[in-house]
């Protein structure tokens, strides 16, 4: 375990992104693996519960260094704890939402987020006031606010919502107040620093993928 104890930011960096994000689909196979009361686990099985060839899983795995047992495979708790030592999910990270329309309404109400490891701390819009249809939990402030509350919390992460003719403008102010990591919804490539990662989530390109492989 010490091998992924010892990776630093940089190296965490240097991972591949869709490394990254296979060790994400892992994490969920060895959960579900735990609370079957599996304990351990070969590569071939977690290779074929995570959709993935065994040969790409160990080449993924081997970042931590040299572990597992020859005959007996992996522990499905050790590895599984260092998965999540690297993604940096151990505690809960504080995340904030920017646009409280109808997408923003329902992240905000989901309450999958805390078992993975995140917490949507409070979200932001041009009308705080507002009527909105769902209860919300969490504090909802005005643009005006939003740097503030992003260096006065240590924020890192945040979830974009809001419409693509105002997605660079927000990120802007996101960036100059100290986010990293922004899930973008908005149908827009934004433009970021080099330090800034964006990850795009656009549901009609993913329809479009999907509608090629329906078609007869």
């Amino acid at each position: 375990m010490s091998a992924c104890l010892g990776l630093n930011k940089l190296a965490r960096l240097e991972i591949p992104r869709k490394a990254i994000y296979r060790l994400s689909l892992y994490l969920r196979c060895l959960q579900r693996l735990k609370s079957n009361g599996i304990r351990t686990v070969s590569s071939e099985a977690l290779a074929r519960a995570a959709g993935v060839k065994s040969t790409q899983l160990r080449k993924d795995l081997t970042y931590f260094g040299q572990f597992g047992t020859r005959g007996l495979g992996y522990d499905v708790g050790q590895l599984a704890q260092m998965i999540t030592d690297l993604l940096g999910t151990n505690s809960l990270q504080p995340v904030i939402l920017v646009g409280l329309g109808n997408l923003g309404l329902a992240l905000l109400s989901y309450r999958g987020f805390e078992p993975e490891g995140f917490e949507i701390v409070s979200a932001f819009d041009l009308d705080v006031v507002r009527r909105r249809d769902k209860k919300i939990l969490q504090p909802v402030y005005g643009m005006d606010k939003l740097a503030e509350f992003i260096r006065g919390h240590g924020i890192k992460m945040a979830i974009l919502t809001v419409p693509a003719t105002a997605a660079q403008a927000v990120t802007n102010e996101l960036v100059q107040g100290g986010i990293t990591g922004i899930l973008n919804f908005a149908p827009l490539v934004l433009q970021v620093p080099e330090e800034v990662m964006v990850n795009n989530v656009n549901l009609a390109i993913e329809l479009e993928n999907l509608s090629y492989f329906v078609q007869e």
